[in-house]
């Protein structure tokens, strides 16, 4: 009997510690749940969660061609974003299918940083070398970077006290290097919760100080150890997509809501033709969200129908610990019914009523 072999994140012997409870994800021995994923999800919600991310890929593009050869590769507009910014964008094929979905971060003038979702890595490290060529030099650094990721409300708090008073903490959707516990990190202020927040990026070696740093600085704040069973959850009450799932290489933006992530203006870029073309003629089917109205639980593939007609199917479904346990879930269905306030979900025998909605199921709260 074979199994297939997974790799040990940094900072497997922690989690171990912690009592975490692990599972195979994208080829890594993943934390899915330490206290459990109701316990987890609110405390994200309420004060701060603490995950290890480390399985998620790093790409770097360096080079007089860098920012050009970006540019032409992603469908957001990167030529123009400052040093010192990131951005959300996806990187297509010529048809328009989304081969990864991104963050991409501007270190230099000609130095970028792109987070690559883990399932891709070696794919999109492959298809980003083929596409950039001689342009400029294309470097997959993923096994010499650990990633956590702090979240929530306290979030911010908990890493000012780590780094110091007197350091001033990148904005949202800006990156900065900062020394925490010693260590030169590189702080992404994104996000991927719904709550405000950071990803650090640590040199693979020097993990476990930056780790134990916030951990001791958090848990008087009631900072909490999450797993990936409530990263899925709370991203999903916050809708964000998840590839593989709702995304995929035979979705496109214009499908998935992304339409807000491409540059439409620019002159050049991979898959443009074809995306133009699909927003003019208008989409054969669009992702939407749905919040059944009755018991139950939306699962990835139950059927959607308008009547007795199936119209799509469940992409991604789960209870909302955050919106009293009712459960939610995204899903494509055709063009013709995308705008019906309600449609029916099959659940084992049952047709299960549902509203429709484009809107996140949960965002924070604004402060001030």
């Amino acid at each position: 009997m074979s199994s297939t072999p997974t790799t040990r994140l940094p900072l497997h012997d922690r989690h171990v510690a912690a009592g975490a409870r692990f599972a195979s994800f994208a080829g890594f021995e993943m934390p899915m749940w330490y206290s459990g994923i109701v316990d987890e999800h609110h405390a994200v919600r309420q004060a701060a969660g603490l995950f290890d991310v480390s399985h998620m890929g790093e790409v770097f593009v360096r080079g007089p061609g860098a920012t050009a050869a970006l540019d032409r590769l992603v469908t957001n507009r990167c030529a123009a974003l400052p040093v010192g910014k990131a951005l959300y964008t996806a990187m297509c094929r010529p048809d328009g299918g989304i081969v990864d979905d991104l963050i991409v971060a501007r270190l230099g003038e000609q130095e970028w940083l792109i987070c690559v979702n883990a399932a891709n890595r070696h794919k999109d490290a492959d298809w980003i070398r083929a596409q950039i060529g001689g342009e400029a030099e294309v470097t997959d650094d993923s096994d010499a970077w650990a990633q956590v990721a702090i979240q929530g409300p306290k979030a911010v708090g908990i890493v000012q006290q780590v780094v110091g008073a007197g350091v001033v903490l990148p904005a949202p959707f800006h990156v900065a290097w900062a020394e925490l516990a010693g260590v030169r990190v590189l702080l992404s202020r994104t996000g991927y919760t719904g709550e405000d927040g950071f990803e650090i990026y640590i040199p693979r070696d020097h993990a476990e100080p930056v780790f134990d740093a916030l951990v001791a600085a958090g848990q008087p704040e009631g900072l909490k150890l999450a797993g990936l069973g409530c990263r899925d959850t709370l991203r999903l009450e916050a809708r964000l997509a998840l590839y593989g799932q709702d995304i995929d290489d035979s979705t496109t933006p214009v499908q998935a809501g992304l339409s807000w992530v491409v540059g439409w203006d620019k002159a050049d870029f991979i898959g443009r033709d074809a995306l133009v073309a699909e927003r003019a003629a208008g989409p054969a089917r669009v992702l939407r969200g749905f919040v059944l109205t009755e018991k139950g639980v939306m699962r990835h593939g139950y059927p959607i129908f308008d009547g007795e007609r199936q119209v799509g199917e469940i992409t991604s479904g789960s209870v909302a610990p955050t919106l009293g346990s009712v459960s939610i879930g995204l899903g494509y269905v055709e063009r013709e019914v995308a705008d019906r306030e309600e449609l029916l979900i099959g659940i084992r025998d049952r047709r299960v009523p549902a509203t429709v909605t484009k809107k996140a199921f949960y965002s924070r709260p604004r402060v001030g």
